[in-house]
């Protein structure tokens, strides 16, 4: 049985079905910003991990069910309390009794941005089977949702690609938001070629501009390179630009959305709380893809979703709700 510390996740949602596959863990994230982790005399506990923020952040909006895997520890049932807390259904729960629950310490920039220092030898994500997988809840989804830390290593690589080839043999979206984490992969060239090896197996795909420009090698600004990571069948692109908004990319249609101007404590969550916020939107109206007028209003939500969430340390608890989106949309406006 493989834990979840930064562990696998799989989660859903009803109606509409979202299942999100890929870790959760605790970051410890300095009290004060601008100062190494060396220097930093105390730190902040914050729940996160990608594929967990992004079910929360669709929780927020009142729709996420998810079972996961723990280490049996005191931080993996700290976890399961925070996801019950964020009304996430839980019963799908299990923990491993030899394996810890992953540590991530993150060093928060003067201007919020962060560095992490990963601690997993070896944690829970890391030894996910494909027999431990709930294929039955995978397939009664509308969209499946991971990452790519989840491709790192064995035996866990082979279950997110058991669980993805499920999803898509059922007709069911496949999302992915690759989150680049160089510091869990062998080599830079690794973690290009893992996350690449599924690339054109997704339905609709968010990638940041730094990780455009990580997997391009080139300017993430310069339209050519964002459309090299285009293929046929894919959906919808979207590259997140940070305060300056997001750039769309569909078949038939592209274009771009501004950010929102917020004070930024700490960057970590903002993609996820964007992901999540589009992914519910997609699960309710999936014509949304070929509908640009639909596509602008869904990403100008999903703009200050991702925004809110820069104003508060941690991931989890600065995930917004759909009061608190809308009301900076209608400051903006206003």
């Amino acid at each position: 049985m493989a834990p979840l510390g930064d562990a696998p996740v799989a989660a859903a949602t009803a109606p509409g079905l979202v299942v999100s596959f890929g870790e959760m863990l605790i970051d410890f994230v300095p009290d004060m910003a601008g100062i190494s982790l060396a220097e930093s005399g105390g730190f902040v506990k914050a729940p996160g991990g990608a594929p967990a923020n992004v079910a929360c952040a669709i929780s927020k909006q009142r729709m996420m069910i998810l079972p996961v895997l723990f280490g049996d520890d005191e931080f993996g049932h700290m976890l399961v309390d925070i996801l019950k807390q964020n009304s996430v259904n839980v019963e799908g729960c299990l923990f491993d009794q030899h394996l810890r629950t992953a540590l991530a310490f993150v060093t928060l920039k003067s201007n919020g941005e962060r560095e992490f220092m990963f601690y997993r030898n070896p944690s829970a994500d890391m030894l996910l089977t494909e027999a431990e997988l709930n294929l039955d809840l995978i397939r009664r989804a509308r969209i499946f949702h991971y990452g790519s830390i989840s491709l790192i290593t064995e035996p866990c690589r082979s279950a997110h690609i058991a669980a993805m080839r499920a999803a898509k043999s059922a007709g069911i979206l496949c999302s992915y938001d690759p989150n680049v984490r160089l510091p869990l992969w062998p080599s830079a060239q690794a973690a290009r070629d893992g996350i690449m090896s599924i690339w054109k197996e997704a339905d609709f795909i968010k990638v940041s501009d730094e990780e455009v420009a990580f997997l391009t090698q080139g300017d993430a600004h310069d339209e050519k390179n964002v459309l090299s990571l285009w293929f046929d069948g894919l959906k919808l692109l979207v590259v997140t630009d940070g305060e300056k908004g997001c750039r769309y990319f569909t078949k038939d249609f592209k274009g771009s959305l501004p950010g929102y101007s917020v004070n930024t404590v700490d960057t970590t969550g903002a993609g996820d709380a964007f992901v999540g916020s589009l992914l519910l939107n997609v699960a309710k109206d999936g014509s949304i893809f070929y509908n640009e007028a639909k596509l602008r209003e869904v990403l100008q939500f999903s703009n200050a979703c991702g925004a809110i969430c820069t104003t508060k340390k941690g991931a989890i608890p600065a995930l917004p709700t759909t009061a608190t989106a809308l009301e900076l949309i209608s400051k903006d406006t206003n």
